[in-house]
């Protein structure tokens, strides 16, 4: 990538139809893991008008303890969709399953089998990545943590009653100039954000960039040149699941960098840890972040790579882009000396057999500071700092 250049990064609120759907996919996981830690899940959602339908393929010792429906008007609830008046609400929409067990040909390669010595293997084969730079505080890209502390504070907003004509959809979009490879200044600003239908339009521009865009950006990156874009089409009335169908997996570059680096392909929502689409990838992160904090590299991205039922990944790629302090070859065998990169040691590792999946679902899996969020720790900083002493 150039030194300089302008780049954008959307996110979404947990009102907008995808996250609905990857919050309620996580939510059920949460159910079925609190009843049986061991539970295989891959549950996707879709919502729209009036309906909620869910399908997967689920092997777990508590299904029958499980009420889905009931999970899922909770989800929808939290939210905020309690009116049959914002077009969707938790108390009238209808709610469809269709659930089988996993296959039993992917079971025999996943499952381990003391008796035989068989490690468990991996639930899929893909690649996975994990990215970190030093441009914020979290180890993130600016224009996703701008993004992200955006559609955050809409809620926020919304939830406290600060701009009550504010409803649970919205968007953001922010667009960083980047001078030498570093973030500068935000040049523009995009807000979607839906409102009531008496709100009028210069009430809620001016309400949005008082209470929301200042609040979350920085004076020193704002100039007299930054556009702000709010609401461009002039109503956003209609909105959730009865303006635009939602679908479990449909924001993965929210989910993740905002676009900086690659992207394996995999989402994450409503899938057990046995899966590395999400394991090996908070995995990637954790491996990338603890190299960056220990100054190995101003921006790492790290490449996995498995095969279905087998332990051991086939690659371990890192791409330091330059401004690594050590060479590549080298910190890709600090990867595997310091972290655990087959699927039963990182879920171990990070301890991923608990219900803390619904709170991954909004506002992105990485840069947040809940304790839960295990791959965000950077307690492997120290002992990787010791390899610039070798």
């Amino acid at each position: 990538m150039r030194g300089d250049f302008l780049f954008t990064s959307e996110s979404v609120t947990e009102g907008h139809p995808d996250k609905i759907a990857d919050q309620i996919s996580d939510a059920i996981l949460d159910a079925l893991i609190t009843k049986d830690p061991e539970s295989r899940v891959a549950c996707e959602t879709l919502v729209t008008t009036g309906l909620v339908m869910i399908a997967g393929e689920v092997t777990s010792r508590g299904m029958a303890e499980v009420n889905i429906p009931e999970v899922v008007r909770g989800v929808i609830k939290r939210i905020g969709y309690d009116d049959s008046r914002i077009g969707f609400d938790y108390k009238s929409c209808s709610v469809l399953t269709s659930i089988h067990e996993q296959s039993s040909d992917i079971s025999q390669g996943v499952n381990a089998d003391k008796r035989r010595k068989k490690e468990q293997g991996a639930g899929d084969q893909g690649m996975m990545f994990g990215y970190a730079c030093d441009e914020t505080k979290e180890l993130m890209p600016m224009p996703i943590t701008l993004a992200h502390g955006l559609t955050k504070r809409l809620t926020e907003a919304r939830r406290r009653k600060i701009l009550p004509f504010l409803r649970p959809d919205g968007k953001s979009q922010v667009t960083v100039q980047y001078r030498d490879g570093k973030p500068q200044r935000v040049t523009a600003v995009v807000i979607a954000a839906q409102h009531t239908p008496e709100a009028r339009y210069r009430e809620i521009r001016e309400g949005i960039i008082e209470e929301v865009i200042r609040k979350v950006i920085p004076a020193r990156l704002i100039s007299k040149n930054t556009k702000y874009h709010i609401n461009s089409t002039g109503r956003f009335e209609i909105g959730g699941p009865h303006g635009d169908t939602g679908l479990t997996g449909r924001k993965i570059i929210a989910d993740t960098y905002g676009g900086f680096g690659h992207h394996g392909g995999g989402c994450f929502s409503g899938k057990d840890p046995s899966k590395v689409d999400r394991s090996a990838t908070y995995m990637a992160r954790y491996i990338a972040k603890n190299m960056v904090a220990a100054s190995l590299a101003g921006k790492i991205e790290i490449q996995l790579a498995y095969i279905i039922g087998r332990a051991d990944p086939v690659s371990v790629m890192i791409n330091t882009y330059g401004t690594g302090r050590l060479p590549e070859r080298k910190l890709e065998r600090l990867a595997h000396d310091h972290f655990k990169l087959k699927p039963a040691k990182i879920i171990q590792e990070l301890n991923l057999l608990r219900p803390i999946y619904t709170k991954t679902a909004a506002y992105g899996h990485f840069g947040q500071s809940d304790p839960d969020f295990t791959w965000e720790r950077t307690d492997k900083k120290e002992a990787l700092k010791r390899a610039l002493k070798i």
